[in-house]
């Protein structure tokens, strides 16, 4: 039984790192998420655990700057190609939201093999072959949707090219001009009464990605959900908190979510401030011990 959770604590990582990780400017693996992990003990052997995620960087479903990729998993689905194969896919230079094919191959990066990492992990976890089907249809819909164009003006618009349009739908499993009316209509409710607008070229572009954010979004949320689950437990007598925060890193353009990020990390640091040095000291003052001040 030990030996299992311990599996499934150290499986865990890869599997988020796949959904929750790209490769940046900085960093060919850097954490797009921000992550805290309790680990509990049972004696001194590991019982369990459980994991808090916050802020997603979402955006970077839908863009991404020069020489930074999306998110692991849209490549690592694309190499497999019994997967592309089923899905219908091709390669990363066929997709909008694969905003820098250049950047897709990582010299250091194999995502044919950490995609096998990536299924097996999620199989630790309780993650059934149903469900990874489910999964990685949900992300090729998510790459198909993205190539979805439109014609019009700033008032009204139209699907330009319905055939992505019913592709995308199969893969979701809902109807095209359901899924064509949704990405160029808004639904106003008045009183009992529903009325649908027109959306501009503009608009309609931003709710193609407002959607497949919210998709990836929610994906994420459950994969997470799914591993805790799997590592849940009430007996165990202590515990350890592990915080992962985000990496640091120059972005082109910086957004409301960016605002958030960059908050909430420094809200972190000044926290860890506190406790590991403005802490320390001041109990080293109080218990009379010389020491060298650390100056922050």
């Amino acid at each position: 039984e030990v030996q299992r959770v311990k599996k499934q604590l150290l499986e865990s990582n890869p599997l988020l790192e796949s959904f929750g990780n790209a490769k940046t400017v900085r960093n060919d693996n850097s954490s797009r998420f921000g992550k805290y992990m309790e680990i509990l003990f049972l004696a001194s052997d590991p019982a369990g655990g459980n994991i808090t995620t916050y802020l997603l960087e979402k955006s970077r479903v839908v863009s991404q700057q020069q020489g930074e990729r999306n998110f692991h998993i849209f490549y690592e689905v694309l190499s497999n190609s019994s997967l592309s194969r089923m899905f219908g896919l091709g390669g990363p230079s066929d997709y909008f939201y694969l905003s820098d094919p250049s950047s897709a191959k990582v010299r250091k990066v194999d995502d044919a093999t950490n995609f096998q990492d990536t299924t097996a992990a999620m199989s630790y976890v309780g993650i059934n072959d149903a469900e990874q089907r489910s999964v990685f249809e949900l992300v090729a819909f998510i790459l198909t949707v993205g190539n979805v164009t439109f014609t019009g003006d700033r008032n009204t618009s139209h699907v330009e090219n319905k055939s992505v349009v019913i592709e995308a739908a199969k893969l979701l499993g809902v109807n095209p001009k359901r899924l064509g009316g949704a990405l160029t209509h808004r639904t106003v409710k008045s009183g009992v009464e529903k009325i649908k607008a027109p959306l501009g070229v503009q608009n309609a572009q931003g709710a193609r990605d407002a959607l497949a954010k919210a998709l990836y979004g929610k994906l994420f949320d459950w994969i997470v959900s799914r591993t805790n689950v799997a590592i849940a437990t009430n007996k165990y007598s202590a515990s350890i908190g592990v915080l992962d925060i985000y990496g640091f890193e120059i972005l082109g353009v910086n957004g409301f979510e960016q605002l958030c990020i960059n908050y909430t990390n420094e809200k972190l640091h000044q926290l860890f401030i506190q406790l590991t040095l403005k802490a320390e000291q001041e109990e080293y003052k109080r218990e009379g011990i010389r020491w060298e001040k650390v100056k922050y």
